[in-house]
């Protein structure tokens, strides 16, 4: 039985190309870096009280929402408050903006009630759907640019608690700003 053998350098090479691709620039990191504190303070309050969540990654930050801050329960609209608090963001994301912003939408898993069907909302999608729509809307009216910001809703999916319990249902239920680093 023959078997193929990697040339030893070849093997170091690709390996080397693997750990590169994985790294970001030090001036992207200090961009994000920046960006990150900024977000952090600014939002300390809405961190503190656990109705958002900031969370700095390798290439990227991702603002974690929680569904109540924004819309009121089954809608998608937001209210004059919500509006408030995520144009307290917009300084952070709007200026020489350079970051990519992805709004994700997420949901629990109980089904949608006679009311939003009423409306046309039929799946838990639709309405994450319709929620990070309406806060890529807010996002652009506030200053940042609309060709670097995306809507994307998941629904159910990717829950990141147990959809057993109101309390998991509830950190099930949110949206997520993403800001890629540059060039992403």
């Amino acid at each position: 039985m023959s078997r193929w053998k990697f040339p030893q350098c070849a093997m170091m090479t690709f390996t080397a190309m693997l750990v590169l691709a994985g790294c970001v620039s030090q001036q992207k990191y200090d961009t994000l870096d920046a960006q990150y504190r900024q977000l952090t303070q600014t939002m300390s309050t809405e961190i503190a009280s656990k109705q958002m969540q900031v969370t700095r990654l390798q290439d990227a930050i991702k603002v974690t929402i929680n569904e109540e801050l924004l819309f009121p329960s089954g809608g998608w609209e937001m209210p004059v408050n919500a509006q408030r608090t995520l144009s307290k963001i917009v300084p952070t994301l709007a200026p020489k903006q350079q970051n990519r912003v992805m709004v994700n939408g997420y949901t629990d898993n109980v089904p949608i009630g006679p009311g939003l069907e009423r409306q046309g909302i039929t799946s838990n999608q639709m309405l994450s759907q319709k929620r990070a729509d309406n806060v890529m809307q807010f996002l652009i009216s506030q200053g940042v640019k609309p060709n670097m910001v995306s809507a994307q809703g998941f629904g159910e999916a990717s829950p990141v608690a147990s959809n057993d319990t109101p309390a998991g249902r509830a950190q099930n239920r949110r949206v997520e700003l993403t800001l890629a680093g540059s060039g992403q």
